[in-house]
């Protein structure tokens, strides 16, 4: 009987390192002849259902790599079992494989033999599904063809693998850690720097491989940049670090200074210095941060002279510089560039790191921002012209991270819509070194290509990629002569579950030439730094750690302990917390906020004379301290010495006008001064900061009520009682007192009219004895008629209520508004 075109024979030969071997025995149609692997790959398109997923056709592997894994996604329901087909160019060798999964890693023997019998052509992979129970029939198939190229990589990575969202490494820096290894090892690279307290971020690698340069925190400040010889082992020693702070340190203007790079020749680092960045953290766990410079100019450190030195013509302060890239030879470099920029909503002209309420217009998408690239002449740091890049700039697109090919003949470069730096939509395209048409390299992944750095000898470019996962991973792509680039290879050993690795850089070394590298310089400055991060963002338990650990290397930190002392004491552990302030202290006398926080302490154990003695103290260390002046002049008027209050709550709202707390602690003061307009005012501006501060309402509606404005002293006391039900009671009893008092100096109608409306308003006329007082208030005002029918719907609810007492009263006092007579307590 003649079997259907899509049924073969298949025979099983034999088993190699535990893996069924399928050899194809029929059909010559079917069989995959040894020199017709093309046609083999042709004939699989007529099966379908099978798609073969890494990987892709035509990728070009380097021949030190070690064995991938094949992956492929097959829709056909009945597929079981898959046979893997690698048919080589010379028509002599074949080899074939079954396995029972969507994927294949061939061992280091098959592997040996693809890459041998590819070197420099095409082999052709096939894979067919079939089900176990009836292998005669080919389900589905797919064909694609790799190759192995001539060209090594020939150098090892260095990587940092980062834990995320990213705004979890920021708050723990220490979970942070680099690998170091060459992509032929069959283990994962080995963790050569870890449990690094504070953040540490790009690196870079002189040409030689021999210096390298990494931005790190370091004593409390940003800006911190450490340069130091590559060894097996690395010591990360306090007498390597350089703060690009220092240049210009007199303007008081910090500086972050990432993105740092080495020059080939190791003598000099160049950074962005004097600048500002957008860093928010987002929710989406993939792109968890969004950055970019909005400001900042190319500052150089010459290590030899040990001097910091502005490029000119990359130092003008009307436009942003950043990403700077030597050129091989030392003689150019080439940067992103933008107008800098001012945000509106700006809160901290000092900040470098601006957060989400500074940066609204650019999450919320109102705002884009795109930088284009530049080429300037180092010109032994005389600098020069800045150039635009062509085909890199002016193209309607965010063009940033340019990296320069080892021989200075091209420059690969990331281009997104926006901004910089973890964009979606960042691709790769190379573009020649001075300028010309930019192409698209076809290495590119559908999601986030960044990160990238070309191997030595300028023949294999590494990258980052989110194309299979939010958790960045690593791939290779081969660049000839011409340009043009081959599909990602992925470097799937170099990933960690849960981490993403980011920052490649070959480095131009052997692979054992990095063993560890150890922090000599992390100490107790450092931990307080990693503390005041971590309470900026609002992680107070790994920030109470932070400075604990500070306190275990240095008993004697001032900081850690003025820092904690607060902490604590918001805390409720005010024992503790006088403790560390105490200490704080006696370390450091001079510690404005120290003292102000011990004050604070001390104020809780009624000491007041000293609390004042340590608020004084507090302004007199920092004349500008706005929160130490509140403190005292607050205290001074809860002791009734006003004159001294008014002083230092005049001040505390000079140093800081939206102060709403302290407007209304200097409203109290002017009104017990007698100082009537000014308390209004600065009632009415605590309410402008702070509509719904509920003591600057109290305080503005009995001023207002005072001075028989009525309607508006009924708003702010009505909104009063609103946010604060338990001013009911006092705002009733007043009512009463201004309806019913036989004083006549006491009486005011008009004053019982207000509060006991305010108060009915409030209880939506549910309560008797408040209706009781609102028709006392109508009847002292000669509103006979209201107080009469206000009168009987109190008795009657007091009633209803059993109160019958109550309802007793209420009705005698009803005789009397029938008779347009006013109620009036008996005198004492």
């Amino acid at each position: 009987m003649r079997r259907s075109r899509r049924h073969v024979w298949l025979g099983i030969a034999t088993l190699v390192g535990g893996v069924s071997l399928v050899w194809f025995v029929a059909s010559r149609e079917h069989a995959p002849q040894s020199n017709a692997g093309g046609d083999l790959r042709r004939k699989t398109a007529e099966y379908g259902g099978l798609t073969i997923s890494y990987p892709l056709d035509e990728t070009l592997f380097p021949p030190d790599i070690v064995a991938p894994t094949f992956r492929w996604k097959d829709s056909r329901d009945r597929s079981d079992r898959w046979q893997v087909t690698i048919d080589f160019p010379d028509g002599r060798s074949q080899l074939d494989c079954r396995v029972e999964t969507t994927q294949w890693t061939p061992s280091d023997a098959q592997w040996e033999q693809i890459k041998r019998h590819s070197r420099q052509q095409r082999a052709t992979v096939t894979v067919l599904g079939f089900n176990h129970a009836d292998r005669k029939e080919i389900l589905s198939g797919a064909g694609i063809s790799i190759s192995t190229s001539t060209d090594e990589v020939g150098a090892p990575l260095f990587y940092r693998e980062v834990i995320l969202p990213f705004i979890a490494a920021v708050k723990d820096p220490s979970r942070i850690r680099w690998r170091f290894g060459k992509i032929s090892s069959k283990q994962q690279p080995p963790i050569v720097l870890d449990k690094l307290p504070v953040c540490g971020n790009c690196h870079s690698f002189s040409a030689d491989g021999g210096t390298m340069g990494m931005d790190v925190d370091y004593a409390n400040r940003k800006g911190s940049y450490i340069i130091l010889p590559v060894a097996e082992e690395m010591d990360l020693h306090t007498s390597r670090i350089i703060t690009w702070d220092d240049y210009q340190k007199e303007e008081n203007e910090l500086s972050f200074g990432l993105l740092s790079q080495v020059s080939p020749d190791g003598r000099y680092a160049i950074s962005t210095v004097k600048d500002r960045s957008v860093f928010v953290p987002k929710p989406n766990l993939a792109f968890s941060q969004l950055f970019f410079p909005i400001k900042g100019i190319l500052v150089y450190y010459c290590r030899k002279t040990q001097t910091f030195h502005a490029l000119p013509g990359a130092d003008d302060k009307r436009f942003v510089h950043s990403n700077p890239a030597w050129s091989p030879d030392g003689k150019h470099i080439v940067f992103a560039r933008s107008k800098a920029y001012q945000l509106k909503g700006l809160r901290d002209e000092t900040a470098v790191l601006l957060g989400r309420d500074d940066c609204r217009e650019f999450l919320e998408g109102r705002q884009t921002f795109q930088f284009d690239l530049y080429r300037i002449p180092f010109n032994q740091g005389n600098g020069g012209k800045a150039e635009p890049l062509e085909g890199a700039s002016h193209n309607g697109m965010s063009n940033y991270f340019p990296k320069y090919s080892p021989d200075g003949k091209w420059i690969v470069f990331c281009k997104a819509k926006s901004f910089m730096l973890l964009q979606p939509d960042s691709e790769l395209y190379i573009v020649p070194a001075a300028g010309g048409k930019a192409r698209r390299l076809r290495c590119n992944t559908s999601r986030m290509n960044s990160w990238h750095s070309w191997s030595p000898n300028g023949r294999w470019l590494v990258f980052s990629s989110k194309a299979n996962s939010p958790y960045t991973q690593l791939f290779l792509t081969h660049v000839d002569e011409h340009g043009r680039s081959t599909p990602p290879v992925l470097l799937s050993r170099f990933t960690s579950s849960g981490r993403a690795a980011n920052i490649p850089e070959f480095v131009n070394t052997k692979s054992t030439g990095i063993k560890k590298i150890r922090d000599q310089f992390v100490d107790d400055y450092s931990y307080c730094r990693t503390g005041h991060q971590l309470l900026k963002e609002g992680d107070y338990d790994l920030a109470l750690r932070a400075y604990h650990k500070a306190l275990q290397l240095n008993p004697q930190n001032a900081d850690a302990h003025s820092v904690l002392g607060a902490m604590l004491g918001g805390l409720g552990m005010h024992d503790q917390a006088r403790i560390h302030l105490r200490k704080a202290i006696g370390l450091n006398p001079n510690d404005s906020r120290a003292n102000r926080n011990l004050g604070l302490e001390l104020v809780r154990l009624d000491k007041f004379e000293e609390a004042l003695t340590h608020y004084r103290e507090a302004v007199r260390i920092d004349p500008k301290f706005a929160k130490a002046h509140y403190n005292l002049g607050k205290l001074r008027l809860d002791l009734g010495q006003l004159d001294g209050a008014e002083h230092h709550l005049s001040e505390a709202v000079r140093l800081d006008p939206d102060d709403f707390l302290a407007r209304q602690s200097l409203g109290v003061t002017m009104r017990r001064l007698g100082k009537i307009p000014e308390a209004i005012t600065q009632f009415q501006a605590a309410l402008e900061r702070d509509p719904d501060y509920v003591s600057a309402h109290f305080e503005l509606g009995q001023i207002l009520l005072n001075h028989d404005q009525f309607q508006p002293a009924a708003t702010h006391l009505t909104a009063a009682l609103n946010s604060a039900p338990e001013l009911f009671s006092p705002l009733n009893d007043l009512a009463w007192r201004y309806a019913t008092s036989p004083d006549p100096r006491v009486q005011n109608s008009g004053r019982a009219v207000v509060l006991a409306e305010c108060t009915s308003e409030f209880s939506q006329g549910k309560i008797p004895a408040q209706l009781d007082t609102l028709a006392a208030a109508y009847a002292a005002a000669g509103r006979f008629d209201q107080a009469e029918k206000t009168a009987r719907k109190a008795a009657t609810l007091a009633e209803q209520a059993g109160d019958t007492a109550l309802a007793g009263r209420i009705r005698s006092r009803l005789a009397l508004y029938r008779s347009g007579k006013p109620f009036r307590q008996p005198s004492s």
